[in-house]
């Protein structure tokens, strides 16, 4: 079997059972009361370190995969990366602390580039109080980067796996704005679908969202600090998301498509495709998360323009997701989100 029958999460699973059922030898953590308390399958690795809890994830693009030069210039790729990392911390409800940087880079890399990028980094790692203390380098035929960060938690952080029935769903803002940004980019020719007319402030929105999301750490913190147990953050998509976090809580949800908040540039620039845009167009990182609704209703109104309850957690096979259409119909709701091999 190859692992693109498996595709990225079957594939995940496989390692997660590997690393999990076969790790052996001394726990030295524990010697130091470095107790783990959230292990793989979620957005950040955690661990007790005395009065707080450290969180620690890592996250890596590849020029071709993630990213093009033509679609995003050296200094947002340098604010991207960070981002998504800054962004798993924030679904925990941490605040974001040390980050660790592996360059692959080809030899005739100009050094303008290189700077440009890092001044990307520093950027929003000064925004949210990240310091770079360290890495890598190798040379590589294409550009990647691999980002680790740790944060830090002054109690317990929001989990995947927490969900109940009857628990609401919601984001704390807009989606699809970055899915509409790299169609626009990359759809820019005189036959493509973006040769119709946009305005210039729907195209700077879109751009802007795909190339320089800004990662939720405030709205993590009101979340955890309000009450919500459950959360992740939107990398590969609402649908699928959601569906990760169904199947960690082992249940099913259902998405309401009336309710899920996309902004108003978007649906100018997009007027047929907001809605697919919004459920599967991933790289939003804001937040997806669950609550009963009386702290939902506490919730909400402390969170940015955009932040909406969009669905319902319900008893049913773990990681299904549906999305109710305005007319009443019901369809499949995962599925069209990334997936790094199907």
């Amino acid at each position: 079997m190859q692992i693109q029958e498996l595709g990225e999460f079957g594939v995940i699973d496989l390692l997660t059972r590997t690393v999990v059922h076969q790790r052996s030898g001394p726990n030295h953590g524990t010697d130091f009361s470095f107790k783990l308390t959230v292990d793989n399958g979620d957005d950040t690795a955690a661990w007790q370190t005395g009065k707080a809890t450290e969180l620690f994830t890592t996250d890596t693009v590849v020029e071709g995969i993630h990213f093009t030069r033509e679609t995003t210039p050296w200094h947002d790729l340098g604010w991207k990366c960070i981002a998504s990392n800054v962004s798993d911390i924030a679904a925990m409800g941490g605040l974001p602390m040390y980050a660790l940087i592996t360059l692959g880079l080809p030899p005739e890399t100009e050094v303008g580039d290189l700077e440009q990028l890092y001044q990307g980094m520093m950027e929003i790692s000064n925004k949210h109080g990240v310091a770079i203390v360290g890495g890598d380098m190798v040379r590589s035929p294409i550009v990647f980067i691999t980002v680790a960060i740790t944060g830090i938690h002054a109690d317990n952080p929001m989990l995947r796996s927490t969900a109940r029935p009857g628990d609401q769903v919601a984001v704390t803002g807009y989606l699809g704005g970055s899915g509409g940004g790299l169609r626009l980019m990359l759809g820019s020719g005189p036959d493509s679908i973006m040769s119709r007319e946009i305005s210039e402030e729907a195209a700077e929105y879109l751009r802007s969202s795909h190339r320089r999301p800004q990662p939720a750490v405030a709205e993590g913190r009101i979340l955890s600090s309000s009450g919500v147990a459950t959360a992740m953050d939107v990398s590969d998509g609402l649908a699928d998301d959601l569906s990760k976090l169904c199947r960690s809580s082992g249940l099913s949800a259902r998405i309401f498509a009336e309710q899920v908040p996309v902004h108003p540039l978007l649906k100018q620039a997009f007027p047929d495709e907001y809605l697919d845009l919004a459920l599967g167009g991933g790289e939003d990182y804001l937040l997806l998360f669950t609550a009963p609704p009386e702290v939902m209703a506490r919730v909400i109104p402390q969170l940015p323009e955009g932040a909406a309850v969009v669905g319902e957690i319900l008893e049913g096979e773990a990681g299904k997701v549906s999305v109710v259409e305005s007319d009443g119909s019901e369809r499949p709701g995962s599925g069209a989100g990334w997936d790094h091999f199907r």
